[in-house]
């Protein structure tokens, strides 16, 4: 048992293994071939290490906050989604967006039509497809209004960002609004001072508001959700 915890907690590339990360018929291959065991099964793996209470081998991803001013700039944030600026309610008139965009997305061109489902059978989607290169996908989320403002371009960077403001900027009830809220992470679209002064002076009632560095887990945008769902 102890020889296959140590096994565990040795990374995969240590006994040869192009492996990312052991699973345990991984070790119960590997255990057997080393001659630590004669034979062992993944279930008796599995109850051996589930009833460790330390498991080492496990670990779980973690950054420090790094950004001097991460409580006051969160705190901003999520009084945002509450709803709240500077210790007063936002209007009626007054909207929070959260913009955030996802490159590399593989433009694929299914070879066949999809067909429809029918009684008794799910719908068929053809496997085979042609690759219609890589396209950047930028999306603006109305936190309260539960809206999604989402455009294709061929990569990110400021004006591809500049043309999803002005998508929504130019539509009601974000044209009229009193005040137009964006949060942000800290990318290079819309990174610091010169984005504030440029996006504002283009659009007075804006008002950019950056995440904490290393934070874009306070961003609400849920492009993954919507790809998927599209």
């Amino acid at each position: 048992m102890v020889a296959i915890k140590a096994l565990a907690c040795e990374l995969p590339a240590t006994v040869g293994k192009p492996l990312a990360r052991w699973q345990c018929p991984d070790l119960a291959r590997t255990a057997v071939e080393s001659g630590i065991v004669a034979s062992i099964s993944t279930t008796t793996i599995w109850r051996w290490l589930s009833r460790d209470a330390i498991k080492p081998w496990q670990h779980r991803s973690w950054i420090f906050p790094r950004d001097p001013k991460f409580g006051p700039k969160a705190a901003r944030v999520l009084d945002l989604y509450a709803r709240r600026f500077d210790d007063k309610p936002l209007r009626p008139d007054e909207y929070v967006l959260s913009a955030d965009e996802k490159t590399s997305i593989q433009a694929r061109i299914r070879k066949h039509p999809t067909l429809p489902p029918a009684s008794h059978q799910a719908m068929r989607v053809e496997h085979e497809y042609t690759r219609g290169g890589a396209l950047a996908y930028l999306a603006a989320w109305d936190v309260h209004r539960a809206k999604v403002f989402g455009r294709c371009e061929d990569t990110t960077g400021i004006e591809p960002f500049n043309r999803l403001v002005e998508q929504v900027m130019t539509t009601q009830p974000y044209a009229s609004a009193r005040r137009v809220f964006w949060v942000v992470d800290n990318g290079s679209s819309h990174r610091g001072q010169a984005s504030i002064n440029r996006l504002e002076n283009r659009w007075p009632t804006l008002r950019l508001i950056h995440l904490p560095i290393h934070a874009s887990w306070l961003n609400q945008n849920v492009i993954q959700n919507h790809i998927l769902n599209h």
